[in-house]
């Protein structure tokens, strides 16, 4: 055999060994896979599912409203209908389709074979599946919120029925499963990266994923308290919201904003982060300004979190912060501005080829930039004084969301499809459904700005035929169903038979992004080996690297060990690290993620002893199947990488990408406990006398103590276990174990002790809250150590393998820290006051 013969037969090997390890399960089987792409192919058929449900429920409504008096609805129907509308478009779609498209197309645009944690990303998947169908179904039984997709109390305290604890404990899981998508995100752009892809060279798309990313971690956290409060209220009567006993509404509304607009940006920067991909494509060329367009994303994602107060200028906050916000309203124009600008520039110098993603982008443009102009007059106080809660807004709302995102994904899914699926979408059915869904749209809602500055308000199901309002009301019925249109034939073509079709080529629009170099018929291991890059469009600036990528000649060409592998860098420069062993495919995550909804559904009917063993069942599944996986030592402690690099098969503490995913996960739960912080300060700010009377000394105190003494004993036993003393490292943390569980116990009595009763007045109730967050957390921070100890036990935790011990070091920390916090604020400032 000659030396090519020889080393295609190592090649044709090596691609099997792939090929075994990586293989699917078929049949029912294939409902446990934890393969990225299947992950995100069902993440994206939900969120259209979802998409076209709550269309429908759009269409029911404008036929109610296409002319007075209608009875097709009734005020209930309607109301439920609307406010189903809205949270399954925001919470069900905008966000989650962010994460199916990324979850699918993330590895093959780093050029990786798998992201850095497939189960937790499955279970993401089956929760929000879960959620979803759990909230769209209340519609059928008569149990949909029905207070609007915001749930402003007193409405939805009060009056509403059992739809609001729908919305509040349904949505809020979908808000968890939609932050552990994130972690797994934002870890795989700083750690999956291939060899050489400096932060410079990161794609376009890759960056937007880490903005938004990070805005999931800082945005929804205050949401996700909000709505604990607002459930802790309707359940146990803890009076949050309610003044006549120290509440606030507007306190509901502070932390919905603080997500919602926000999540306005978390909708329209993924949008954008497509168009990145798409128009140096159709150019030909590289963008133009692109560590413009980076800075502009970040600084959008900052300015976002400044914006809140932008939807509440009718609730009589004082001048001076109307003016603040509206200020910020106009500043976040300007990096908005600079994206849009860089792509219309690199259009310009480049030759422009026609294609049906491009016309869904052009047309994107020029529906976002109207609903852009629109906002900067609606974050104008004076100006929003007279349009707030009408149809005005509800127009700037949908020029904003179809521009800067319906369209924009529309043109990603003809864009990205045949990467996908391997078939191309028809140019002839994409221009006609791009057209009847512009002109559609532009019908619909075009008007609406009309007829909310002639005084239409929002949220009314009928209206008296002399008020003028019938014609415009008619236009816009007759345009949404003309948008329908469009949208059928957009399915029609994504779901048609393409079998007669020839298989796509490898690179069907020329581009010069990793992602198209993965092979043709698509493999399941991502790409056959990671590549080292020098640029940004290195299929375009070098062109033999796919070939290279298939012959194996670069990192991880073959799977010997067995294992599904990925190769993991640094943060900052890429260089390789490690090599990662991911999970493999099983139902675990699917058990997990139907505990853990069943312990936010089932008290949804009162049922709340099932709904704790639901939780434990789903905290059982997730420490089975880190037990199973990550627990299990690697055979050797190296393995040759490929191009003479022999890396690490384990490492522990920031290089290892569950350090990263804990912090980034503490970073969301620190975020949550800082919004209940804030509302115990917002009482404070407006009641003449908060707190009303100063508790007595109460012991968490010695809770706080006890905490100390269990993180000191985690730092302990880490450095112990580091010089072998196994023995000793078990004694240390078990011992932190007791005054883990002591703590929190003391922390959680304190309010009791000092006489508090959280139904009587807000102030006890919020310090209730906190003293409950803290014992949560030092139950996780226990629930670690008990972990740890039972690893060492076993022999799977040694000096060299102590990666849940760094993790377990890095809770306590975060957990002492807001410890530390919630004493001084319940303990010290009311003395201080």
């Amino acid at each position: 055999m000659s030396a090519e013969d020889a080393l295609a037969e190592t090649r044709r090997v090596g691609a099997e060994q792939l090929r075994a390890v990586w293989k699917r399960p078929g049949g029912w089987r294939r409902l446990s896979s934890v393969n990225n792409s299947d992950v995100g192919r069902w993440f994206a058929f939900a969120c259209l599912v979802f998409m076209l449900t709550a269309g429908v429920m759009a269409l029911l409504l404008r036929v109610e409203l296409a002319t007075p008096a209608q009875d097709v609805l009734s005020a209930r129907q309607y109301n439920q209908l609307y406010s189903l509308h809205g949270s399954v478009m925001m919470f069900l779609v905008a966000v989650p389709i962010f994460e199916a498209i990324s979850m699918l197309l993330l590895p093959a645009i780093l050029g990786a074979r798998e992201l850095p944690f497939p189960r937790l990303g499955a279970m993401s998947f089956w929760g929000f599946a879960l959620g979803g169908l759990f909230v769209i179904g209340s519609i059928f039984f008569d149990a949909a919120p029905d207070a609007g997709w915001f749930m402003y109390p007193p409405l939805s305290t009060q009056v509403s029925g059992v739809g609001s604890d729908v919305w509040l404990l349904g949505l809020g899981f979908i808000e968890i499963t939609s932050i552990a998508a994130a972690v797994e995100l934002i870890t795989s752009v700083l750690k999956v990266r291939p060899p050489g892809m400096r932060l410079n060279f990161i794609p376009l798309y890759a960056w937007y994923v880490l903005v938004v990313g990070a805005m999931v971690i800082f945005a929804f956290p205050p949401l996700i308290a909000g709505s604990l409060l607002f459930e802790l209220e309707r359940e146990l009567d803890m009076p949050f919201f309610d003044p006549t006993r120290g509440g606030d509404p507007v306190l509901w509304q502070h932390l919905f904003w603080i997500f919602g607009h926000p999540e306005v940006y978390i909708i329209f920067l993924p949008a954008i982060a497509i168009t990145a991909m798409i128009v140096p494509t159709v150019a030909q060329r590289p963008i133009i300004g692109y560590s413009w367009i980076v800075l502009s994303a970040v600084g959008t994602g900052f300015l976002s979190f400044g914006l809140w107060v932008h939807h509440m200028y009718t609730t009589g906050l004082p001048n001076i912060s109307l003016g603040f916000f509206s200020a910020a309203s106009q500043a976040v124009v300007i990096p908005t501005g600079v994206q849009i600008f860089a792509f219309i520039a690199t259009l310009l110098a480049g030759r422009v080829t026609r294609s049906t993603p491009m016309l869904f982008i052009a047309g994107a443009f020029a529906i976002f930039v109207a609903g852009g102009l629109t906002g900067v007059m609606v974050g104008l106080a004076p100006f929003d004084w007279q349009a707030h809660d009408t149809y005005f807004v509800v127009a700037h709302l949908h020029y904003t969301l179809f521009g800067g995102a319906v369209l924009p994904i529309i043109a990603g899914i003809y864009y990205f499809y045949p990467l996908i699926t391997g078939h191309m979408l028809s140019d002839t059915l994409g221009r006609w459904s791009f057209w009847l869904i512009f002109i559609g749209f532009n019908v619909t809602f075009l008007p609406m700005h009309l007829t909310g500055l002639i005084g239409m308000p929002r949220r009314v199901n009928a209206y008296p035929a002399e008020i003028g309002w019938q014609a415009l009301n008619l236009v816009s019925t007759i345009g949404a169903f003309v948008i329908a249109a469009g949208f059928a034939v957009f399915v029609w073509d994504l779901f048609r038979s393409k079998r007669d079709q020839p298989e796509r080529p490898r690179n069907p629009w020329n581009a010069g992004t990793l992602e198209w170099a993965v092979s043709v018929p698509e493999e399941s291991w991502g790409v056959r080996s990671v590549p080292e890059i020098s640029s940004r469009y290195p299929l375009w600036d070098e062109p033999e690297i796919v070939g290279r990528m298939d012959r194996g000649e670069f990192f991880l060409p073959d799977a010997p060990t067995g294992h599904r592998e990925t190769l993991i860098t640094s943060v900052l420069d890429a260089t390789p690290s490690h090599v990662l062993r991911v999970s493999g495919d099983s139902f675990v995550p699917i058990l997990a993620a139907f505990g853990l909804g069943g312990s936010f559904i089932l008290p949804v009917f009162k049922l709340y002893w099932f709904a704790l063993a639901s939780g434990l069942v789903g905290i059982a599944a997730i420490v089975w199947w880190h037990w199973t996986t990550t627990a299990q030592p690697p055979e050797k402690n190296a393995r040759d990488a490929g191009m003479g690099l022999t890396l690490p098969v384990y490492v522990s503490g920031p290089s290892s990408t569950g350090w990263w995913a804990t912090w980034i996960t503490m970073l969301a739960l620190l975020t949550a406990f800082v919004s209940l912080v804030f509302a115990y300060f917002y009482y404070w700010t407006i009641w003449p006398v908060f707190p009303e009377t100063t508790p007595a000394a109460a012991p968490h105190w010695g809770g706080l103590a006890l905490l100390g003494v269990a993180w000191g004993l985690t730092i302990t036993g880490l450095k112990l276990n580091q010089r072998g003393h196994a023995a000793s490292f078990r004694a240390a943390f078990v011992t932190a174990f007791g005054c883990a569980l002591a703590g929190g116990a003391l922390f959680q009595w304190a309010p009791f002790a000092a006489g508090m009763d959280p139904t009587v007045h807000a102030y006890p109730a919020i310090v209730f809250v906190l003293h409950f967050w803290i014992t949560i957390h030092a139950a996780l921070g226990a629930l670690m150590l008990g972990y740890c100890v039972a690893k060492s036990w076993d022999g799977r935790l040694t000096r060299d393998y102590d990666a849940d011990v760094w993790n377990t070091l890095l809770v306590w920390h975060f957990t002492l820290g807001m410890a530390f916090v919630a004493a001084a604020v319940t303990g010290l400032y009311p003395g201080a006051t």
